[in-house]
């Protein structure tokens, strides 16, 4: 058998590049030609799932195919991120990102993806407050007298987070760090089920997002102290901002975006980024997305890729000084 010489070798195998990647050119400039999974890492009836499935509709309408909602919760939102960390990188399967991604490295001992190397951004999509909220049965009236209530049962009192390491978790830890409380976490598989049982009564307080919190403070069956932006939301005027209240500065948002797998060809991400900034310029999207107190924002890939950035840097540095140890 002969042996196939090393500049031989080397031909054969720029040529094998250049064909992978002369077909690649040619599947970008068709795309999409069949339906998008747009993979939603937490569980369904949180603010997550309510933001994509209000945009998965204009979404599809704008990339030419149908894009379907897909539920995958658990792990804080790592089993739905990984599985599109390792999805082809075809522009099929895309996420609904969310800050909490940011979060991970510094709360999870074994994070299976990297936040800043393994997902391309395509575009934020939201920016939201946080909103901390509790049962009905509290007996704090406002933000102060909830820390004076907190603060005179040091450990005692839970509060409900859709998962450890996720945006509210974090946010209500940055609160006791500024304010002295203690309390307990209670993590659950997202917002959805979290919600439930603050609704219920089984966990008192829960730091809420504002998508999901509205029609319940709305409708009399949560209390609102105050909202995590630097200013107050306008669908909620009368709540103030926790700094207002009590807390001065204090400042958490949320994000939500569309993130695709790493090497996903350039072309498909300008595609799904054109249709993305289209849904939220459509003026019933967009509509309803500021009428439960959200902020449209439709970014570049490179400004959204900058905020991750950030946010890493931010939250090294809230788990640091709150002692919270990778678990």
């Amino acid at each position: 058998m002969k042996t196939v010489p090393k500049r031989n070798q080397l031909a054969l195998c720029l040529l094998t590049a250049c064909l992978i990647a002369a077909a690649t050119a040619v599947d970008a400039q068709g795309y999409p030609t069949r339906p998008i999974r747009l993979v939603v890492p937490t569980s369904p009836g949180g603010g997550t799932d309510l933001a994509a499935r209000r945009l998965a509709p204009k979404l599809g309408e704008f990339i030419g195919q149908p894009v379907v909602v897909e539920n995958r919760a658990g792990g804080g939102t790592m089993i739905g991120m990984e599985s599109v960390a390792r999805a082809a990188p075809d522009g099929y399967t895309v996420a609904m990102g969310i800050s909490s991604l940011t979060m991970a490295p510094y709360t999870h001992i074994k994070v299976p993806y990297d936040p800043a190397k393994d997902f391309a951004p395509v575009s934020q999509v939201l920016v939201l407050p946080n909103i901390l909220v509790a049962n009905s049965s509290v007996p704090a009236r406002s933000l102060k007298e909830l820390i004076a209530y907190v603060k005179a049962r040091p450990g005692e009192i839970n509060f409900a987070a859709g998962g450890a390491g996720s945006n509210a978790h974090l946010s209500m830890e940055l609160l006791m760090l500024q304010t002295g409380m203690k309390m307990v976490l209670i993590p659950y598989k997202g917002q959805g089920p979290a919600m439930t049982d603050v609704l219920a009564g089984h966990v008192p307080l829960l730091m809420a997002d504002f998508l999901s919190a509205l029609p319940r403070i709305r409708a009399g069956t949560l209390r609102a102290y105050g909202v995590t932006s630097a200013k107050r939301a306008s669908v909620a005027p009368d709540v103030p901002t926790l700094a207002e209240a009590g807390v001065p500065g204090y400042e958490v948002v949320q994000w939500f975006g569309i993130l695709a797998p790493t090497k996903t060809p350039r072309e498909i991400i300008a595609k799904l980024h054109a249709a993305t900034v289209n849904a939220l310029k459509d003026p019933a999207t967009r509509e309803g997305f500021v009428k439960d107190g959200a902020e449209p924002v439709g970014s570049t890939p490179e400004e959204f890729a900058a905020v991750i950035r950030e946010d890493l840097k931010k939250w090294a540095k809230v788990t640091k000084d709150a002692g919270i140890k990778p678990q």
